[in-house]
């Protein structure tokens, strides 16, 4: 039993989707052929027979309506007259006989002469001669098996006789096997021509599906439903009249809230994301990569290119991604670098007091190796004392302490204000947000004042956490910027400076600290340049 079941499940793997399609079609065409010629055979049969009995029972009635007929029945020899008039009429209508009989059921007439004068046979004329009736019936008479209609004869108001009109059987069978010869030939060509038209429609679904099988169709429709709904970045995709065809689970949540997705489907893209690029890819055909666009409160990064198909544009798609979450990644790797600039700072400063010591070393000046080596240990001592006192975090005051050594290489006059105290416990999202803002903004401020003259690049640095909030405050003594440009500062993209890839670092920290509870703001610095101002509060409800 397993192994039929077996043998079975490959055999049906084997068969392929254009087999199954002719086989199917086939056997239904066929059993529509049957239905059909069942029926047809039927009607035509039932057809025929109706004609000619109403053929038939239309000559029988012209027959009795004859006023020759009646009067031959006053004759002594009806016979001798009712025969000569019934035999051309006969012959002309073709009909297989013509019988007039009296009430007695007495032949008058008969194709065979020498039956006439006898009985009539088939005893069916009970409702012609009693009954008046007028009919058609089928019977057995001298001649064999017959179709017949039955006519009364009347004379005035009583009934004298009555004419029966027949067709044998035989010929009437004769007749319709002809049309049904000629039925069935056509439905046959009919069928055949089904089958031939069932393998090419087979054949063009299948190359329709690609050579693909039901189920391979299927299975790759389970594994790219999985891999849409699986994927990390939202996709919408939609076909050539700008419709929604595909709309993941990613970009509903990022997108369009809480409507299902079915509601969805077959909606015009404007209707449902009116910003979409979607139809201008389909007007432009022109691919468009990390657009910032914002649906909602929901900040995303777009990718919009067209869908081709066989060469024809079929349609457009685009992927978004969610752009806090890439902002995150931007703040890892952005801390990431300023702490490697910090070292490679320290590892410059480092090797140039060391090539420093060895000169003077090489010089013999021992005196002044002791006093550069104590001179700069009580200085970076002093940093690190000020940085551990003041400072509670050790990320933090290790930032500030790789930023103080970066401004001492570049011989800029970086300062921390003898007030500045940081000791309150901060959330880790207030810690990454503080310090992606102080080292974008630090190195601003150090950029910024490598425009000025030696004298004056300084860069003042102060913070506390004195009162409700942690404020931190930089001051430069750059070019600053102008009133008009106050409003756009914080603005992605914007920025003062001349170069490719400017303006996100005030975007990005302003962000961060907002999305922390806090602001950032500026003014002009009493050093001259910018003041940029941080508060964050010590308790908040993150965005």
């Amino acid at each position: 039993m397993i192994y039929s079941q077996k043998t079975a499940y490959k055999l049906q793997r084997r068969l392929s989707l254009k087999l199954k399609m002719t086989v199917l079609i086939g056997v239904l065409i066929i059993a529509i052929t049957a239905v059909t010629g069942g029926f047809l055979n039927y009607f035509v049969t039932d057809t025929l027979k109706s004609q000619l009995g109403e053929q038939a029972l239309g000559l029988a009635e012209s027959i009795a309506l004859n006023p020759n007929i009646a009067e031959a029945f006053k004759e002594p020899d009806p016979a001798a007259v009712i025969q000569p008039l019934i035999s051309p009429i006969q012959q002309a209508t073709k009909a297989e006989f013509i019988v007039v009989g009296n009430t007695d059921e007495i032949r008058y007439s008969h194709p065979i002469p020498e039956k006439i004068g006898k009985k009539m046979v088939g005893e069916d004329n009970r409702r012609a001669l009693a009954l008046g009736e007028s009919y058609v019936s089928e019977a057995k008479g001298s001649l064999g098996n017959s179709l017949r209609a039955k006519v009364p004869i009347y004379e005035g108001n009583e009934i004298i006789g009555v004419v029966s009109v027949g067709f044998l059987a035989t010929d009437v069978q004769t007749l319709i096997q002809e049309y049904k010869q000629e039925l069935w030939l056509m439905l046959l060509l009919i069928a055949a021509a089904g089958l031939i038209a069932a393998i090419g429609i087979a054949t063009y679904i299948k190359r329709l599906l690609h050579g693909l099988e039901p189920e391979e169709i299927s299975h790759l429709l389970f594994q790219k439903e999985a891999i849409l709904q699986s994927t990390h970045e939202g996709i919408v995709a939609v076909d050539g009249n700008g419709r929604i065809t595909l709309l993941n689970q990613k970009a509903q949540h990022l997108l369009v809230g809480q409507i299902p997705a079915e509601e969805l489907m077959g909606r015009p893209i404007l209707d449902v994301l009116p910003d979409s690029e979607l139809p201008d890819i389909l007007t432009t055909k022109e691919s468009r990569f990390d657009k910032e666009r914002l649906y909602g409160k929901t900040a995303v990064y777009v990718t919009s290119v067209p869908v081709y198909s066989e060469g024809e544009l079929a349609g457009a798609i685009s992927t978004f991604r969610n752009k806090t979450e890439i902002d995150e990644l931007t703040k890892e790797l952005s801390q990431v670098k300023q702490y490697a600039q910090a070292l490679r700072a320290q590892t410059h400063e480092f090797t140039n007091k060391l090539y420093t010591i060895s000169g003077l070393i090489h010089l013999n000046k021992k005196e002044q190796v002791l006093e550069f080596i104590q001179m700069e240990r009580q200085t970076q001592q002093e940093w690190s004392r000020q940085l551990i006192d003041k400072v509670a975090d050790p990320l933090i005051s290790g930032l500030l302490l790789g930023k103080f050594h970066q401004a001492r290489e570049q011989h800029i006059d970086m300062m921390l204000e003898p007030e500045s105290t940081l000791s309150a416990a901060m959330t880790v999202h207030q810690k990454q947000a503080l310090l992606s803002a102080l080292g974008n903004l630090l190195d601003n401020a150090l950029e910024a004042v490598k425009a000025m003259p030696a004298e004056n690049q300084r860069v003042s640095l102060y913070f506390t956490d004195v009162g409700q909030d942690i404020l931190v405050e930089i001051d430069d003594s750059g070019p600053g910027f102008a009133e008009a440009e106050l409003d756009r500062l914080f603005d992605r993209g914007y920025s003062s400076k001349a170069g490719k890839d400017r303006g996100y670092g005030l975007h990005m920290a302003k962000r961060l600290v907002e999305s922390a509870g806090g602001e950032l703001h500026a003014e002009e610095s009493e050093l001259g340049g910018a003041c940029f101002i941080i508060s964050l509060p010590k308790e908040v409800n993150f965005k």
